[in-house]
């Protein structure tokens, strides 16, 4: 999957990304969704196994457009792990609380603990994509949130966090489907907002926010991943197959029995 990693300092083009793509998996939609099982499988095993060492920690950050699958990635993807050891961090509008620090004060409380996987469903990228495109603030101060980010995400792994961010690519053309979907069936109504279709029509500052954010933010320590995204079954095993992977190279081990356990008589 490191086809969809972005490389540092390379300059994202979201439009040559296609949003179709399944090059990644030798198979077809039944085969994908197989394999994904297996992946579940293993990825709560190791998930199992992190929290029981208590030694590492991973952070992952899941940002996209509206309607790009966040939720369905934490509800498909994390099937069956222990919620004891992963946790989802949700950014919506910063409280008073928040406005009156740092935007990165809420952000970094919710980093994890060893032995912890926390999911951001959005996260401090927000500060440079609503702010910019809204003109919450003026150009001069979400620049420089840039090297903030950079820096921060650097702290973040230097002090023992693997990171992934991934962006859930969708097309234009599949946000409307999916909109429609949320605004004609019964069970899904609940989800349909208003004004999404506002933010819908901002596409392509939005667009241009996050090629700058996925080009400068990109690192070694923090790398990012556009991952394709209108095929939903396609997205979730692109990302499951990245965290099985990051996982494993962990090279984890349980930590030792008590001593005499054979000697121990549970009546």
């Amino acid at each position: 999957m490191e086809i969809y990693r972005v490389k540092p300092g390379s300059r994202v083009d979201l439009d040559t990304c296609d949003t179709r793509d399944t090059s990644g998996f030798d198979g077809d939609k039944s085969e994908g969704k197989k394999e994904l099982k297996k992946l579940t499988a293993r990825l709560e095993e190791l998930q199992e196994l992190l929290y029981a060492e208590g030694k590492q920690k991973l952070l992952i950050i899941l940002q996209a457009m509206d309607t790009g699958g966040k939720d369905g990635v934490i509800r498909h993807v994390f099937d069956g792990v222990n919620p004891q050891g992963v946790k989802v961090a949700n950014f919506k509008v910063p409280t008073a609380e928040e406005l009156s620090h740092d935007y990165l004060w809420r952000v970094h409380k919710q980093t994890p603990g060893r032995g912890e996987i926390v999911i951001f469903n959005r996260s401090h990228y927000e500060d440079v994509l609503v702010v910019r495109v809204h003109n919450l603030v003026p150009p001069e101060v979400w620049q420089r949130r840039y090297d903030h980010i950079n820096a921060f995400e650097q702290l973040l792994a230097e002090e023992g966090t693997t990171i992934l961010k991934f962006f859930l690519h969708i097309s234009k053309d599949e946000q409307r489907e999916r909109l429609e979907s949320r605004r004609d069936e019964p069970h899904k109504q609940w989800k349909f907002n208003v004004g999404d279709l506002k933010e819908r029509k901002l596409w392509g500052d939005y667009t241009a926010a996050y090629e700058d954010a996925l080009s400068k933010t990109s690192t070694e320590w923090a790398p990012w991943y556009v991952v394709p995204a209108d095929r939903k079954w396609y997205r979730n095993l692109v990302i499951g197959t990245t965290l099985v992977e990051t996982l494993e190279r962990f090279d984890m081990r349980y930590p030792p029995a008590a001593e005499n356990l054979d000697e121990v008589v549970v009546e």
